[in-house]
């Protein structure tokens, strides 16, 4: 059984099928809807419903208050129809993005890599091309109940028929550890997307710098080589971080990538290398490279920003004290049910 869904102020249409989450039937028409965490938590996704009924699912109280589902609003992530219905977003135009439908892709698993001691670097052969933009992620279902997990797509759209996932364990993780000790090359495994709004604002044509930490370096690998591939002729700085040398993955590609362009430059910084270990670059952590890279002076550029939320945080302090603002800088809006409850930075309350 299915119900339509019109979505104000776009006038659209679609179909909804029952069960279906109204973010998912958005989404997949192609249909860009804001949304974050995906599990109910953090209120992004809150729309009006100005006609028809819906199951709330699993919002929590908390997100969306008891007044406010008197009010009729909902979470478009888990909130599924009762009937046709209508309802009210905030939808925001963007010049820059595609608004790709999501769908199922089915593939084989090529190879899988170890890129550090945490990292995987998985390879995925698609029955079919999946068109994405660089900064973008998916969603890998796995056997069993484990369900799906999001991860951002390593590899440039130009190699959309073989898609990369760089994968880190997560301690108590049942998903990254079945990647980790048993998912196998020839294994046929299930991905969906492409979902998320982090992707280069080309339309802009000023330099763009890149902060990374750990496996938060896939979005702006994607990015980077895609706008290298375009001949983007803007300067590009990527400053990403690591604890020590034998974490930090795909050195030497980067190196060569700022020899060969004259536009790229890269800013490795290792924290917690140990003293007399022979590495020459810098020693600290990215918002401290980036920092000493600019001379403290990051105007006229966009910025963006992909790791874990201290990293984030102290970066957006750094680069608006070096007189960057809001409206330049972007995050890999990629929060788990976990991070979802956490604080963000006072200062930067649109994240």
């Amino acid at each position: 059984m299915s119900y339509a869904l019109t979505i104000e102020p776009l006038g659209q249409t679609i179909e909804i099928e029952e069960g279906q989450t109204i973010l998912d039937a958005a989404l997949r028409a192609g249909i860009y809807l804001p949304h974050a965490c995906c599990h109910g938590l953090c209120a992004t996704c809150k729309v009006q419903v100005t006609d028809g009924e819906v199951e709330h699912g699993e919002a929590s109280t908390f997100a969306l208050m008891d007044f406010e589902r008197d009010e009729q609003k909902c979470l478009a992530c888990c909130a599924t129809a009762q009937s046709d219905l209508v309802i009210e977003a905030e939808i925001e135009e963007d010049p820059d993005a595609e608004n790709l439908p999501v769908r199922d892709f089915d593939g084989v698993v090529t190879r899988i890599e170890t890129l550090t001691p945490t990292i995987k670097g998985v390879w995925i052969k698609l029955d079919t091309p999946i068109r994405f933009q660089a900064g973008q992620y998916v969603n890998l279902v796995l056997p069993g109940d484990i369900g799906s997990r999001a991860f951002s797509v390593a590899s440039p759209p130009s190699e959309d028929g073989e898609v990369e996932l760089n994968i880190r364990i997560v301690p108590g993780g049942q998903g990254t550890a079945y990647v980790h000790e048993k998912m196998q090359a020839g294994e046929r495994v299930r991905i969906s997307g492409p979902y998320g709004r982090f992707f280069v604002k080309k339309s802009a044509a000023v330099p763009v710098v890149f902060m990374a930490g750990g496996s938060g370096l896939s979005s702006p690998r994607s990015m980077i080589l895609d706008l290298l591939e375009e001949g983007f002729d803007k300067p590009i700085v990527l400053v990403y971080g690591q604890r020590s040398r034998e974490e930090l993955y795909y050195h030497d590609a980067f190196v060569a990538l700022a020899e060969k362009h004259p536009n790229f430059r890269y800013v490795p910084a290792l924290s917690h290398e140990p003293a007399g270990s022979g590495w020459t670059g810098f020693r600290g952590f990215v918002h401290e490279a980036a920092k000493d890279a600019f001379d403290n002076d990051f105007r006229g550029h966009k910025a963006y920003l992909c790791g874990p939320p201290l990293m984030i945080d102290a970066c957006i302090t750094t680069l608006m004290q070096g007189r960057l603002f809001e409206r330049d800088i972007y995050t890999e809006k990629f929060i788990s049910a976990a991070d979802a409850q956490q604080v963000r930075s006072p200062l930067f309350k649109a994240i």
